[in-house]
This record gives structure tokens, sequence and C-alpha cells, in this order.
């Protein structure tokens, strides 16, 4: 089956590759690759496999299921390499947490080389969790179960909610095992070696640029091909006639014009990337400078979340305590890794052109896609009105007044009536506050989280000694703890028919402007009806009724643990049409619940896991979840 693959390893060839063989952990300077051979893993047996991802690189559905899985098995753990395939491991550098880290490079994961898809086009093939490589510092290269399922199955359910991503072809776990203290408190557990097979035009990023960085004013820390310009030069042009051949072609004699085209258009792309994430309620997790693809994909699926309760705050790193990569800064940090990128261009773009490019372009590019994004969200298919930006920003604020869940909300809008049949609204506004949280929900929300003793030791620190303050929390961190001790606090007194009654309000007030908005459309068209139709239409092709919860992840992840992968399986089905009106929607639906309750009731002890609904608020136990 895999004999289809026709390799075609471009970048090796047009990228200066280390000539040393050597394995282990090393810095490599003057390259861009450094060749690497996969490590064998015990009994490497296929998690699950994406048909449609793989098709990019012409295999189709095999006829004989069986025997493709377990060809999957031995080539894509790296227990076989393919014929045509030259495993390397790319070197790059990146801002980690807002500072430079110096070398940092594919520590996990191994270029296998490019395939050529069935039309001629070219993809990048790679193997993540398949060993050591001289970037993997003082780590194993291996990757587990648990994370490899989670990133697996985020990559293909972006794609089919129609944002720019890397794809995962196939997850293969085996009996191989290694350490991991997921939580960093001192309590390891053993886990299963598990491998993903990623696709993209390019795993080239923002980092892969910074390699020739002089030592940092902060860290002290350089690029390991520090005044290599050359290869700078080198690397340019291989990306723009690469991936950007429009711009080579419209700019072949002038490679500032060039490049300043080229920094424009992946700034334009960052933002609209964004934008699509802000839109679904995406959370990343870790916009290091290594994690932003040169192509303006999404890349790198880690600590990464889809936010439930609309918080604009909502972190879903749990190692992020700064909270700089919350959900309402990922705007604002992309455009801080764009500017690194505009420094690691100079000299063959100069700042002043990439800084004027990156102040005129980006906001302007995220603010208009993010509108037209919300706009369709909403169903304004008619007008573009200036007031639709408040229209968006107050349903945001009475979503996070009410604790409403993001996606639900906005999935339930496209079933608001404009007519002003009051039992029809009224039946509305029901299923309104069934997606807001209640009383006990928000108490798990607002328990507090530190120790008293503890909170009152560093309101101590703030105000006698700030620097060592700094090195143990901040003060946003204090403020968070004292929000969550006044919530918690004024919970305490709240009824559930006085919260229900409260959220009401808030609701009303908001959907009768949006009925307003929405009368300005009807009255600007001939034909309601066909108006309301489309508008629907719209909506539901815009709103997803299933995205990747952590909770729906999570039971994937333990009925896996538990041997069984029908879940995971399930859940790509599902993903694969995250829009009610998807073609087959409703067979997958009622497949994946029912068989999906099956497979979590054998793992589950909770009652409760089985019986959730893929497209329902998560449950009560889902809030202990911690991804870091």
């Amino acid at each position: 089956w895999l004999g289809a693959l026709r390799f075609d390893n471009l970048a090796l060839r047009s990228l200066p590759v280390d000539a040393s063989e050597e394995s282990g952990p090393r810095a490599v300077p003057g390259a861009c690759f450094a060749r690497v051979r996969p490590s064998p893993l015990q009994n490497p047996r296929l998690v699950a496999m994406s048909l449609p991802a793989l098709a990019l690189l012409g295999l189709e559905a095999p006829a004989d299921p069986a025997a493709a899985e377990a060809e999957a098995a031995l080539f894509f753990s790296g227990n076989r390499v393919p014929a045509g395939a030259e495993p390397a491991a790319h070197c790059y550098c990146g801002h980690q947490f807002g500072s430079f880290a110096g070398q940092l490079g594919d520590g996990a994961a191994m270029y296998l080389g490019e395939v050529l898809g069935p039309r001629g086009e070219r993809w990048e093939i790679q193997l993540k969790g398949a060993g050591i490589t001289p970037f993997s510092r003082q780590a194993d290269g291996r990757k587990v179960l648990r994370s490899s399922i989670r990133e697996f199955l985020c990559s293909e359910a972006m794609f089919h909610l129609g944002i720019p991503t890397t794809r995962a072809g196939t997850c293969v776990t085996s009996d191989s095992r290694v350490l991991r203290d997921i939580f960093y408190d001192g309590n390891p557990k053993n886990e299963r070696c598990t491998v993903v097979l990623r696709i993209a035009s390019t795993f080239i990023r923002f980092g892969s640029f910074e390699i020739f960085k002089p030592p940092d004013e902060y860290t002290g820390r350089k690029g390991p091909s520090m005044n290599r310009n050359d290869i700078r030069i080198q690397m340019l042009d291989y990306v723009i006639s690469t991936f950007y051949p429009e711009i080579q072609e419209a700019h072949s004699d002038n490679t500032v014009q060039r490049n300043a085209a080229f920094f424009r258009e992946i700034t334009k792309r960052t933002a609209r990337l964004v934008a699509e994430w802000q839109c679904v309620g995406f959370c990343h997790g870790v916009l290091n400078t290594d994690n932003m693809s040169i192509v303006g994909l999404t890349i790198d699926y880690g600590p990464f979340g889809f936010m439930d309760r609309y918080d604009p705050e909502h972190v879903c790193n749990g190692s992020d305590n700064t909270g700089r990569y919350a959900y309402n800064k990922q705007p604002e940090i992309c455009k801080w890794n764009l500017g690194k990128l505009a420094e690691a261009l100079v000299p063959e773009l100069p700042l002043e052109i990439s800084q004027l490019i990156l102040e005129e372009e980006y906001d302007a590019e995220f603010e208009k896609h993010y509108l037209q994004k919300m706009r369709k969200k909403l169903g304004l298919i008619q007008l573009e009105l200036e007031e639709d930006s408040k229209l968006v920003s107050e349903l945001l604020e009475t979503m996070h007044l009410t604790a409403g869940d993001f996606t639900n909300i906005f999935y339930l809008l496209s079933s608001f009536s404009v007519d002003s049949d009051p039992s029809k609204f009224e039946d509305f506004l029901e299923e309104l506050m069934s997606q807001c949280a209640s009383v006990e929900e928000l108490k798990v929300v607002f328990k507090p989280q530190m120790d008293p003793r503890q909170l009152s030791m560093m309101l101590m620190l703030a105000q006698s000694n700030p620097q060592l303050l700094a090195l143990i929390g901040t003060k946003a961190n204090i403020n968070k703890e004292l929000e969550r001790i006044e919530q918690f606090s004024k919970l305490q007194q709240l009824t559930a028919g006085d919260l229900l009654s409260r959220n009401k309000r808030h609701w009303k007030e908001w959907l009768e402007k949006y009925r307003v908005r929405l009368q300005k459309e009807i009255e600007s068209v001939g034909n309601a009806d066909a108006w309301n139709t489309e508008r629907v239409k719209v909506m539901n092709s815009n709103n997803p009724k299933y995205i990747l919860r952590n909770y729906i992840a999570q039971n994937a992840i333990e009925a896996a643990e538990n041997g069984d992968f029908s879940e995971v399986r399930n859940v790509l089905k599902l993903l694969e049409h995250p829009f009610q009106e998807a073609e087959g929607f409703q067979e997958v639906k009622e497949d994946a619940e029912e068989e999906g309750a099956a497979a979590t009731a054998a793992v589950c002890s909770q009652e409760t896991r089985s019986k959730q609904s893929y497209c329902s608020k998560p449950p009560l136990w889902a809030s202990e979840l911690c991804v870091t």
C-alpha cells in the first residue's frame, strides 16, 4: 500500500545539511538539517488513521484494511523507513515565553521526506516521537499516547473546521514505555511511546530564521549559525520560490521588494489565522516563535484547548503561569512574533521596511477577517454595518457575564426567530439558559486555588519585596486569586433562581439588539423566507456543533490507554463533520455516540462520563483536567 508514496526531497537538496552523522544532542552550526535515524519501538500498532489526510499523499482507501494497518504501524512508527525517505531533523531557534532560548530544533520530530501528491503538489511528512535527534537536549525524543492522540485528533478537527493547519495521517502506539511527570509534581508515570505522522507543505517556522541571531541582550544565548547570512539568503530563496512562487515571479529582479512582499503576505496570513482561532474559541497554548508556521498554518499541537465557558482571559496551558498565551492575548502575541521574524530577516529585509508593513497590515487584516467571520456566525449576510462590531463585543460580554458556552451559544443562534411570537422567544431563552453555567459549575470555576497562608505571604511580598515576588508569582496572579475569593463568597449567597433571572435579563437585552439588527437585514431584501433559509445555512456552516473539547479527548485517551482504540476512531469520524449540515452527519453522529458510550463505559468509573453527549457543555469533572 505504501509503495504508492513518491518521494522528492527538495528541502534537503536546497538547504545545507550537517555533515556529521553523530546522533546525540549537540550544537548544529551552519546547517538547516541534520541526518537522523528513527529508533525502533516494541510491537507498534495503529491507533487510528485519517484517510482524508493520507489521500494528500496519493494513498487511496486500502483494499485490505488489516494489511494496510500493519504496514502503517511498521513504517509510520519509524521501525522501517519507506523507500525514498531521507530522515532528518530541522534546526531552528525560538523565543519561548518571550525569552530567546537559543538552539531548539526538532527534538522529537523527524522529517522523512517530501511526497508528491496526485496533482503534483508536494507534502513534507514527519514522524513525531520517533526518537533522539541532535536537538533533543535532555529529552528522549519520544511522545506518549496521551499527547499524540490530542495532536492527531486536533490536526484533523482544525482542517475540517476550515482553519489552516498541519495534518495528521496516522497515530501509532507501542509497548515501549517512557517516564513522564505530567504535572511536574514529582509523580512520574510510565506511558506508551506513540508516533504521529504529520503532513504539511512545510514545517519551516519563524524560529527557522532565528538560527542566525547574535547573542541576545537579555539571555546571552545566540543562534548556532550566527553571521551566516549566506544561509539566510538560501532559506529565503527556497521558502519564497517554493511556497510563494507568485511573489518570486513578480519580484525576480529585486530581492528587497520580493522579501518585503513575502513578509507582507505572511503577516496577513498570520492575522487571518489567529482571527479564525478566536472565532472558534481555539487557544494554542504555546505561541513561541518556534511554533509559528512560515506559511501561516496552525502548527505544533501541545497544551491547546477549545474554550468551553467564554472567558476572554482563558489560559489552556496549565504551565503558562503568567497567562502570556491567554485566549485574548493571542492576536497581540502573534504580532509580537512577527516582529521577531522581522528582526531575523535583517539585513535581507531592512527593519524599517518590515516594521512599517507590520503596523500597516496586521491589525487591519485581523479586524477585517475577524468581523467578516463573526458576521457569518451571526447570520449577518446582507449588510455590513458600522454597528456590527459593537453587537459582537456585546454578545461576548453577555456570554462572559452569564458564563455561557462559547460553541453551543453560537450554534443555537441560528434557531433564533425574528418574529415576535412570545412563546417561541421563551422557548429559545430556556435553551440559552441551559448553556449558561449553573451555581454549582460557577463554584468550581471560582474555587480559590491558593492556601490562605500562601496568599497572605504574597500580599506582604507585593508591598515589601516586589523583586522576590516576581520570582514566585505575579501581581496579576494575586489579583486573580482575590477576584476568585470575592466571586466564591458571593456565590455562597446566590440561589439558582437569582442566577436564572439575572442571566435571562442579560440575554433579553442582547437578543433585542440582535433582533433589531436582523430586522434591518430583512428590510433590505425582497424575499424574507429566502433570506432566512440562506442565513441559517451560512450560520450552520460557520458555527460548529462539535469541537475537540478536553473531556472528549480525555475519554478517548482513557479508552486507548486501556487498549480500546474505537473511541479515538469514533471521535475522528465525528470531527470530520463538525457542522450539522455535513453529508452523512446523522449516521456519523448516531454511530459515534452509541459506540463512544460503550467504549467510555468500559473505562470510566463515573456513570456520567459514558452518558455525556459529544455536543454537551462539559461535565463537572472536566474542570479538573489540566493540560501542561
